[in-house]
């Protein structure tokens, strides 16, 4: 029996494909009928997404046409943190982030899972913003990803597998 094998859980969104989406989103707000003349717009505002227009419904259907193309560009919707509307001088405004990496709460919640679920054999440790996982049987670790992939609070993949 060889050594330990090892995968690291971790949560990365591609910058490029949340740049292309954000692209795409803002030539179909330019070119749809129901945003003309409604001051809608949507842009990178430093590490945000801001979403403005003339009312809370048109601000919302900025961020369905962003949604919607997050998801054509196979992210999930997991890693978009979104706020709520809110009014700002004339315009509604509504501020977004993509979320990278795992957040300490969220790892300890794993780290739960995977103690109260996951073989006996497996172990966990949290490396800054990324989870190790640990097991001398690779079966308990596909085991484990299956677990894992049903996690409902944040997009996980699954890297570094090694025996």
């Amino acid at each position: 029996m060889a050594g330990e094998s090892t995968f690291d859980v971790v949560s990365k969104v591609d910058k490029q494909e949340v740049a292309n989406a954000l692209n795409q989103s803002q030539k179909e707000i330019a070119q749809r009928y129901d945003f003309k003349g409604v001051g809608a717009e949507i842009d990178f505002s430093g590490e945000k997404i801001l979403m403005k227009a003339n009312s809370e419904d048109r601000v919302l259907a900025i961020l369905d046409v962003f949604q919607s193309k997050l998801i054509k560009r196979g992210i999930s919707l997991k890693s978009l943190d979104q706020g709520e509307p809110y009014p700002s001088g004339k315009e509604f405004r509504l501020e977004c982030t993509i979320k990278e990496g795992i957040a300490q709460d969220i790892a300890k919640k794993i780290n739960k899972i995977i103690r109260d679920e996951a073989p006996k054999s497996v172990k966990s440790q949290i490396q800054g913003d990324e989870l190790r996982v640990t097991s001398k049987s690779r079966d308990d670790l596909q085991e484990t990803m299956a677990i894992l992939k049903n996690f409902e609070e944040a997009d996980l993949q699954f890297v570094n597998f090694r025996s």
